[in-house]
């Protein structure tokens, strides 16, 4: 069985749902993206050997810590193009507190329909595709696109 599993929906489209992902975090962890349904989530394709990753992680953690709390906000790293190891590493050099899920077989990668890395995927609450911001993401980038999935489940998108 893959590790890593996503829907087998023909692709994917804005104001549609966003594909599932099911599989383990690098840290041997079972991963749902379902599990996060009532919260703005960012869906974040990465790996440490990519040098705009390695730059965006930093604004990640600090997005997090601003609205991870009261709006509930959370990020999902789906490693891309790197084996966990190198990750995991990482992950703890920069205090990341969110799971990356492993995508050996590249079903997710597949499902969302991601060329290169980095790559970010904005989900509202009723996980619903928004935004998707192509290269790393700036603090522009982020307060451009966040009100769009910040809403209350089954509200309507801001523009």
């Amino acid at each position: 069985m893959d590790r890593a599993q996503a829907s087998d929906a023909p692709g994917i489209a804005l104001r549609q749902p966003a594909p599932a992902i099911e599989g383990m975090t690098i840290d041997g962890e079972p991963f749902s993206l379902a599990s996060l349904r009532g919260r703005p989530v960012i869906v974040n394709f990465w790996g440490p050997s990519c040098i705009p990753c390695r730059e965006e992680f930093p604004l990640l953690r600090t997005i997090l810590a601003a609205h991870g709390g009261d709006d509930g906000l959370a990020v999902v790293g789906v490693l891309m193009d790197d084996p966990p190891a190198p990750a995991r590493d990482f992950v703890a050099q920069y205090e990341a507190t969110w799971p990356t899920v492993d995508d050996p077989q590249r079903a997710i990668r597949d499902a969302y329909r991601v060329a290169a890395r980095p790559v970010s995927y904005f989900v509202d609450r009723d996980g619903i595709l928004r935004s998707i911001q192509v290269g790393a993401m700036t603090q522009a980038d982020f307060d451009r696109q966040y009100p769009a999935i910040a809403g209350p489940p089954g509200a309507p998108a801001s523009p």
